[in-house]
């Protein structure tokens, strides 16, 4: 597994276990019509589909990393970390996720009584409906909105109502990013900074979030990502240089809807760069 080729590994993937729209068994089966061959489920702050991924996986010939992405509380804002390789049984790791659980829940409640507010309908049952009552997310709030004929789509429902600032934004506690990389390493696994260009940060700031992830433990960060240009890559693969991190690739797919994020079709890293998967073995 060692040698094997960039374009058939993603390692950044949801599925309905969270706020993507396919099956964790449909997202495997895109995979392997990719030609992945190595593929972490990551769904956001659970690790709920990671049993029947692995099913369909074995059948379709996947090396399946079981993964999470995890939210993080930075000193100015949150961070994504994606753990790879976790024991989805590790006390700590079980702990951490039943905690941004309730966290998740306690943040719908509050959005939805925002939305009702702004006078968009009351949708928090309709949310709990679509999630069968796992933690929602703001995309779950969004596709909510656009079956209301709210707004259009899903992005004009971030711009509109959800995203950092807008009406029914509302903050989540959660753990510190030290904790969260503890976790992580708790469950066996490795550590990677999630898609660093989309913060929103500039390149100073980004470069103490960085810091803070290293000084937390931190293991890779993402240089390939699903809608990344040259200058991200460029931008990522210089991060991983500056702090001596492996470099990790993942499209971040979560809905066949969004063409520009597609399974497995990412840029290829720069060879100078260690590959998170050559760090450690990461199928289980």
């Amino acid at each position: 597994m060692k040698n094997t080729p960039v374009s058939r590994v993603d390692l950044h993937l949801h599925s309905t276990a969270s706020d993507g729209r396919l099956p964790p068994a449909d997202v495997m089966q895109r995979a392997a019509d990719a030609g992945v061959g190595l593929a972490a489920l990551t769904d956001h702050d659970t690790v709920a589909g990671l049993d029947e991924a692995a099913a369909a996986a074995r059948r379709l010939g996947i090396t399946l990393v079981p993964g999470s992405e995890l939210s993080a509380r930075w000193a100015r804002g949150t961070l994504h970390i994606v753990g790879l390789g976790l024991d989805p049984q590790a006390p700590g790791l079980e702990a951490g996720l039943a905690r941004h659980a309730a966290v998740r829940h306690e943040r719908a409640r509050r959005m939805a009584e925002r939305l009702a507010r702004h006078g968009a309908p009351a949708l928090h049952e309709q949310v709990l409906a679509m999630t069968g009552g796992a933690p929602p997310g703001r995309q779950h709030f969004a596709r909510a909105l656009v079956a209301a004929g709210v707004v259009a789509d899903s992005r004009a429902a971030f711009r509109r109502f959800l995203a950092r600032g807008r009406p029914a934004y509302a903050p989540a506690e959660w753990a510190p990013l030290a904790d969260v990389v503890g976790w992580i390493h708790g469950a066996g696994g490795l550590a990677v900074f999630a898609h660093p260009t989309r913060y929103g940060l500039s390149r100073g700031a980004l470069r103490e979030a960085l810091k803070a992830f290293v000084a937390a433990g931190g293991d890779a960060v993402e240089v390939a990502c699903g809608g990344f240009g040259p200058g991200d890559v460029g931008q990522a693969a210089a991060l991983a240089r500056r702090h001596g991190l492996a470099a990790s690739v993942g499209s971040d797919f979560h809905d066949p809807e969004f063409p520009w994020i597609g399974i497995g079709r990412l840029p290829p890293l720069p060879g100078d760069l260690e590959p998170v998967w050559r760090r450690r073995y990461l199928g289980r």
